[in-house]
């Protein structure tokens, strides 16, 4: 699985929402900044976001972004699934029948356990605990400490 910009940007702004936790609505603006990400490009993140159920956008003035779950309840598969698409590294894990040689591929079970294993990982992965890392990390002066 390679993350793209989207998934990269798109788990940042979740990050940034999940610090403001229970404070109300979010401005794009001030997550774009926070979070180094273009703001025109962060708009289109937050719809697709919106869309897939993470969060909820408010118009207006006092308006913004907010994270519809507790940050320790969203997954990061999940995240990069409604963001990237499938976790499989090939496209024949996912649909056999696309796959040429259907029935008879030496491949196939270790392009499956590899999505099994990156699976595994996000799963155990929250938004709340990337907001954690990086709180600390802020905490420590931009220093990461195991």
């Amino acid at each position: 699985m390679k993350v793209s910009t989207k998934g990269d940007y798109g788990v940042r702004a979740l990050v940034e929402l999940a610090h403001h936790y229970g404070e109300g609505p979010v401005q794009s603006a001030l997550i774009a900044s926070r979070q180094e990400v273009p703001e025109p490009y962060l708009d289109q993140l937050l719809t697709t976001l919106r869309r897939a159920g993470f969060i909820r956008s408010v118009r207006g003035p006092q308006g913004g972004h907010a994270l519809i779950r507790e940050p320790d309840d969203v997954k990061l598969s999940d995240v990069m699934e409604a963001l990237e698409g499938s976790l499989a590294p090939i496209a024949c894990v996912d649909d056999p029948e696309s796959c040429t040689k259907s029935g008879g591929c030496v491949q196939r079970d270790v392009w499956e356990q590899v999505r099994d294993a990156t699976r595994a990982i996000l799963e155990n992965v929250t938004i709340g605990d990337l907001a954690e890392k990086e709180r600390e990390f802020n905490r420590n002066g931009g220093r990461y400490y195991i």
